[in-house]
């Protein structure tokens, strides 16, 4: 097996995918904000979940707020098999992003969000489990 359990690019929540990069430098998952917001939405159309995104970073802009500027853009693959730029989050900031969607599925959302971060540490102390399945 050459690619490691710890460096796929998509997980899964709730049968939804969602795209994420691991930062070797900071040691960090990034997650795809739009794939984030789609799942908090409950929203399957891409560009719907981008135009909820692009409003509520506007509207956290004026705001004020410190976490659009925490989310940085890096390049993703798409459905269609290309890369693009895309903003993404860490957990630290998605945690305090997903505060402001109003969802049922937040709650839920952060307690996976913290078992993403569990199994990475358990990666980390025994690299052998990035191997199993």
């Amino acid at each position: 097996m050459s690619n490691k359990k710890s460096n796929k690019q998509i997980t899964i929540f709730e049968g939804q995918k969602i795209r994420r990069i691991w930062n070797e430098e900071k040691e960090l998952w990034y997650f795809s904000v739009i794939d984030i917001i789609a799942v908090l939405t409950d929203q399957n159309d891409f560009k719907k979940a981008k135009t909820y995104w692009t409003t509520l970073k506007n509207r956290l802009k004026n705001e004020g707020s410190q976490l659009v500027i925490n989310c940085d853009q890096l390049r993703l693959q798409s459905a269609d098999g290309k890369f693009y730029k895309t903003d993404v989050a860490d957990v630290e900031t998605l945690l305090r992003l997903i505060q402001s969607v109003p969802s049922p599925k937040a709650e839920p959302f952060k307690l996976w969000l913290v078992k993403v971060g569990y199994e990475r540490m358990q990666e980390m102390v025994d690299p052998e489990k990035a191997f199993k399945d």
